[in-house]
């Protein structure tokens, strides 16, 4: 009862806090890379370990380099997701454009429902939520339950301001049934380590052996809807566009784990451009240990 009580506060605190301009909230965001970075060491070395087994071929003072953009990064990404708490519509639009998605809008406009991809990586909790405004869809976000429900339920508050619907993993099969008969977009960020026991398939991404989630893949061939990989870019700070790019328009010719090898193709190549934009804080290969 008395750590509830902790996670209201601090939601109200987050929530005030929302309320200040883009400018303070990255002044904080500068501040507080330091404290992160250099005394509580949030995840380094998971973060190193991460980068160095990824880029065997760079240099450590590179890899450093890429470390300390990452965290400078992920304070950033901090601010502006709670910053999702308050913001306009109109702002929110300003700061995320859509580009090349006009494939995806024809099919939903035709009533045809399709799958959208994506990872980690920029700052996906505010493109997904304007990809929700931006589609003649209703748009289902799946997301994977954390253990504190209270800032669950504040996290899918802010991802549904807008109109996306939320759904549980494990609840994806489900809903997708229960949608048939409705112009969906369903969105997967399919770079999320499984547990061991659910393991079915290891793909080498960024140099490593990977276990891979197969959900994104199972649903585009059981139902044949188009799938897209979304590709953010970070164009400034606090400005991201949303790439839509084809990845696989009829996933029942498809052959196994084809799907599944594409998207981590495309999201590779998204990382080499950028590195630091990635979630290397989380331990994505801790099933290889």
């Amino acid at each position: 009862m008395i750590k509830k009580g902790f996670s209201y506060i601090g939601i109200y605190f987050l929530h005030l806090l929302s309320f200040l301009p883009f400018w303070f909230l990255y002044t904080l965001s500068d501040i507080l890379y330091y404290p992160i970075y250099y005394l509580i060491r949030y995840r380094r070395q998971i973060v190193r370990k991460n980068l160095l087994n990824a880029f065997p071929d760079k240099e450590l003072a590179e890899i450093i380099q890429i470390e300390k953009k990452h965290y400078r990064y992920l304070t950033d990404l901090m601010f502006e997701i709670v910053k999702l708490s308050s913001i306009s519509k109109p702002e929110l639009l300003s700061r995320v454009k859509m580009k090349e998605h006009e494939q995806v809008q024809a099919y939903l406009k035709r009533g045809e429902s399709t799958i959208s991809c994506t990872g980690h990586y920029g700052n996906w909790e505010m493109c997904m939520v304007v990809a929700g405004i931006e589609f003649y869809a209703d748009c289902n976000v799946i997301y994977k339950p954390i253990n504190n429900k209270t800032f669950e339920s504040w996290f899918n508050r802010l991802r549904s301001r807008f109109g996306n619907t939320l759904v549980a993993m494990r609840q994806t099969p489900r809903q997708v049934i229960a949608t048939k008969n409705e112009t969906t977009m369903f969105c997967f960020a399919s770079d999320q380590s499984p547990v061991r026991s659910e393991v079915q398939y290891t793909l080498n991404f960024l140099n490593q052996s990977t276990a891979v989630l197969m959900g994104l893949e199972k649903i585009a061939r059981q139902t044949n809807r188009p799938v897209f990989y979304f590709e953010f870019n970070r164009v400034k700070r606090g400005y991201y566009e949303i790439v839509a790019i084809p990845l696989c328009l009829n996933p029942k010719q498809t052959k196994t784990h084809e799907i599944t090898d594409l998207f981590f193709k495309h999201l590779e190549q998204t990382i080499n451009k950028q590195p630091q934009y990635w979630l290397w804080s989380h331990n994505r290969w801790k099933l290889n240990h």
